[in-house]
């Protein structure tokens, strides 16, 4: 009973610093980029990858800010209702206050934030003559584990609420008891993936296989996530279906692209 009610006994401020709310919300998705990062390092270092470790310090600059400006980007295109406002006024798409008030930028995509992090890469490799499937295969590796803390941020913010339910553990969300579709992404698109690509590292057979099979994983865990998961409330369900979301529809096209891509290189690589 009381992991069932965790959210009525839990407090999403960690602590005060003055007049600032820290919430274990941004201390979550701070500990992903860390932990990201820090699996970058110990990867290279591991399998003694010809990299240096500068070059990936201005790396993973390059590409976070390639994530958040994708992320905000694809939810403003994909998910958000006044897309046609924020295309007209470009300058609110980043804009933290409300009538003078700070409230946040809230609203990012899993998906846009991966179309950012494509073009950062592309941008940075070109720049610094680097494979981008080498660099992407890395970025693979590590972002999993990080994965878990961000999805973690995203269920003691009550967000990603799943589908009503009647099993043990789940949780009550505005008395309504649902699945903490959260944490099974964070299982599933994190911890799961992680090993995955962990165990097959070794025997990767061309530059970008570890990449693409990461978003073909994804995209096949983040489908199996959204069955337990409410869909967009500004969306609902798609195409007049009582189960198809939009989730599950990008993740989808994600899939089929990669697996395409897939087999051409694997193709290219056997001749």
């Amino acid at each position: 009973m009381t992991w069932q009610h965790i959210y009525s006994s839990f407090n999403p401020i960690a602590f005060q610093a003055g007049s600032i709310s820290v919430h274990w919300y941004g201390i979550m998705y701070a500990l992903a980029l860390l932990i990201a990062i820090f699996t970058a390092h110990w990867i290279i270092k591991k399998d003694k990858l010809n990299i240096s470790k500068d070059t990936l310090d201005s790396y993973i600059w390059w590409v976070e800010i390639g994530v958040i400006l994708g992320a905000r980007l694809g939810y403003v295109l994909f998910y958000d209702t006044n897309t046609y406002y924020y295309l007209t006024h470009p300058w609110q798409i980043f804009n933290p206050f409300i009538n003078g008030e700070y409230v946040g930028i809230s609203g990012m995509s899993y998906h846009g934030a991966l179309a950012g992090f494509i073009i950062a890469s592309i941008l940075f490799c070109k720049k610094n003559k680097i494979s981008f499937w080498f660099m992407a295969d890395i970025a693979a590796l590590s972002v999993p584990l990080g994965y878990i803390f961000g999805r973690i941020g995203n269920f003691i913010n009550q967000e990603l609420v799943g589908r009503m339910t009647d099993m043990p553990w789940g949780i009550f969300v505005n008395g309504v008891l649902r699945h903490p579709s959260a944490l099974y992404e964070a299982f599933l698109e994190g911890f799961v993936i992680f090993i995955i690509l962990f165990i097959i590292r070794k025997k990767k057979q061309f530059d970008g296989q570890l990449a693409l099979l990461y978003v073909m994983l994804y995209s096949i865990m983040r489908i199996i996530s959204e069955i337990f998961r409410q869909p967009d409330i500004q969306l609902g369900f798609l195409a007049g279906t009582s189960w198809l979301t939009m989730g599950m529809l990008i993740s989808g096209i994600f899939a089929i692209f990669c697996t395409i891509l897939y087999l051409k290189l694997l193709k290219i690589k056997k001749n």
